[in-house]
């Protein structure tokens, strides 16, 4: 619908569509009177063909309306709310067709009801205008939605990956290295590898890499990137071109997003890479040894991260693909948090969340997130005395105020030069957690309370609090006033 002829086809067939329900004539009906086939009136009604001028007269002409209403882009006022949306472009934004919705469905859906539901898409609209949400943050909320949807396993790429391997005849049981990854993007596809342009440029220095197309297309790396982080860059560039992505970023730190299409290439390249980078069958088999000790053991995950040579984030990422496909642990969350030093503020930079799981979530509210969260107190030994490389390792049962709801939550930090973050995953504590996981229950693992900010958390005597309960406070106020209303409205009866 990007284009102005989708919007006219769909007009058009949203047009013929309503004229024949008003008139009670079937599509065989006017197949009759027009001379069209069924099955090409249903492409036109679903906005999929649009008729040629002759045939257009004829079907004007059985619906009783004029050759010109029927090709405007005027539209009666049942169908105008519809008409307005098509032609603004916002549902061009959804991505439907990654959600299995096919467009003709959803015009039914405004063409049955146009008034209300385009006063609810408005409503969604207002709401995102209040809250300052960016097209950027919708695409990326309907990527994490897309994951969701899959349980963030995708069997299409990982056959892609071991596709790569067997016909590279990379080694199987052993990671590829930084070298070998420069070696086939330069074989392969022609892509050099460069760092001295970051020196040049210092406003590149928040990107963790550039790619730069053209003849002799270059690949440009932050030099302050960790050895881990710049065989993932290589690994994520190399899943671009085997995948033949063609819409794509070509930085990896967001500067501007074009489309959802690029989000989700980006996705499908970053996947590739952590699927080349660490083997499911390999990975899944040192899992399944990790969680078989009934100790928990920093050092044990430490070994597996240097196994991989991998860095914190990839490796947690990657577990939140394989934990709900092998291990059947599909409740859980994904969290990377930065810290900002100046003003100690947190900020959640990147989330996922599968099964419905919504706590701890991003806050556009400007709250402050529980300090008790482990993926917040790993950020005090970043700070200490800790050198950039060291790795950081954090787990912590934490149960929320108020909630039967309990987590398993395993928290990552590697210090840098330029910017400290931490990274963390949280299951779900149930039977099927409590039967794969035998260190779960080691005295070891801190127990703590804690909720999603300070300004909805009831806890009195919290030493980590970085606000009051002011949200809390206020719902507290509200059932109040609400009982004592109904009090009074009883006595009165």
């Amino acid at each position: 619908m990007k284009l102005q002829e989708d919007v006219i086809r769909l007009i058009f067939g949203l047009k013929v569509k309503q004229l024949r329900n008003d008139k009670g004539i079937s599509l065989t009906d006017l197949a009759a009177m027009t001379g069209i086939s069924v099955s090409y009136l249903n492409e036109i009604e679903k906005g999929k063909k649009h008729p040629k001028p002759s045939k257009t007269a004829v079907i004007a002409d059985a619906l009783g309306v004029g050759y010109d209403y029927l090709v405007s882009l005027k539209m009666n006022k049942r169908l105008q709310p519809v008409g307005e949306l098509l032609q603004s472009n916002i549902l061009s934004e959804l991505p439907l067709e990654h959600f299995g919705l096919d467009m003709s469905r959803v015009l039914d859906l405004f063409a049955t009801a146009p008034a209300k539901l385009s006063a609810f898409v408005n409503t969604l609209l207002e709401i995102s205008r209040a809250f300052d949400l960016r097209v950027e943050q919708f695409y990326f909320s309907s990527l994490r939605s897309y994951q969701e949807l899959h349980d963030n396993y995708f069997d299409d790429i990982e056959q892609d990956a071991e596709r790569f391997v067997e016909q590279y005849q990379l080694e199987a049981e052993a990671t590829p290295t930084y070298e070998v990854l420069a070696d086939l993007l330069q074989s392969q596809y022609n892509i050099s590898i460069q760092t001295g342009p970051f020196n040049a440029h210092p406003e590149l220095a928040s990107l963790r890499s550039v790619f730069v197309p053209g003849a002799a297309p270059q690949l440009l790396l932050n030099p302050s990137l960790t050895a881990q982080q710049k065989t993932f860059a290589l690994a994520r560039e190399i899943g671009f071109q085997y995948l033949q992505l063609q819409e794509r970023p070509y930085t990896s730190t967001w500067v501007k997003v074009g489309s959802f299409e690029e989000v989700l290439n980006n996705f499908k390249a970053s996947y590739f890479a952590g699927a080349l980078l660490l083997n499911q069958d390999r990975l899944v088999e040192d899992i399944q040894q990790f969680f078989a000790h009934d100790k928990w053991s920093p050092a044990l995950l430490l070994q597996l991260m240097e196994k991989y040579n991998t860095s914190p984030e990839t490796l947690l990422h990657r577990l939140t693909s394989l934990l709900p496909k092998f291990f059947g642990i599909k409740q859980l969350f994904f969290l990377r948090f930065h810290r900002q030093p100046e003003t100690h503020s947190f900020f959640l930079t990147k989330e996922l969340h599968l099964s419905g799981l919504h706590n701890p979530h991003a806050s556009f509210l400007n709250e402050h997130y529980c300090r008790r969260w482990i993926s917040l107190t790993l950020f005090d030994l970043i700070e200490s005395d800790k050198k950039p490389g060291d790795t950081l390792v954090g787990l912590q049962r934490s149960a929320y105020i108020n909630s039967d709801n309990e987590y398993l939550v395993l928290a990552l930090a590697q210090p840098t030069e330029n910017r400290n973050g931490t990274v963390s995953i949280g299951l779900l504590i149930n039977e099927n957690l409590k039967n794969k996981v035998r260190f779960l229950n080691d005295p070891a693992v801190l127990n703590r309370l804690v909720n999603e900010t300070c300004e909805r958390c009831p806890a009195p005597d919290c030493l980590e609090r970085a606000a009051p309960p002011t949200i809390l406070e206020k719902q507290l106020w509200q059932e109040q006033v609400t009982e004592t209303i109904n009090k009074l409205i009883g006595e009165r009866k």
